[in-house]
């Protein structure tokens, strides 16, 4: 079984590979991709709007318009690289089969000559499903998360 510090490494470089669907399987059928309008400071539950809060349903439907050669945002396609600092593992439960980590990150999105840096921190909440880690929840704040951001295509 991979260890959940690689699981998180390997999530970002789906991502950065652009192999959305490889991505889409590592969520449980109620995983949850969420990037809080407030960042750190907004409190899980807490009624509030968000800039991304996208269960399995909606994560299937974004990932189909991104791999839509028809879909308006993605002319010029947009490509990304996930920049992480090593991740923590903030707490595991080795007989529940859960994990949560922490890592920093730099996120840079390019769509054409534009390029749109992030930085922030991921949470990944991991169940075992087997013999592979698989996310729950994947939280996202970023740093500038209550400036406002031109839009973001892909997944920080």
């Amino acid at each position: 079984m991979m260890l959940p510090i690689d699981f998180v490494a390997n999530e970002a470089r789906l991502i950065d590979e652009q192999r959305f669907d490889d991505w889409l399987a590592l969520f449980t059928e109620d995983g949850r991709y969420w990037v809080p309008l407030r960042g750190a400071a907004q409190a899980e539950g807490e009624a509030h709007v968000s800039l991304a809060d996208e269960d399995h349903l909606l994560l299937q439907l974004r990932v189909q318009r991104l791999k839509n050669p028809k879909a308006h945002s993605q002319h010029p396609r947009s490509r990304c690289q996930h920049v992480l600092q090593p991740s923590q593992v903030v707490a595991q439960d080795d007989a529940a089969g859960t994990c949560e980590l922490r890592t920093p990150f730099l996120y840079i999105e390019s769509r054409g000559a534009r390029q749109l840096q992030l930085a922030g921190t991921a949470t990944h909440r991991l169940v075992r499903a087997g013999d592979a880690w698989r996310i729950r929840m994947k939280r996202v704040d970023l740093l500038d998360a209550g400036e406002p951001l031109p839009a973001i295509q892909l997944f920080p």
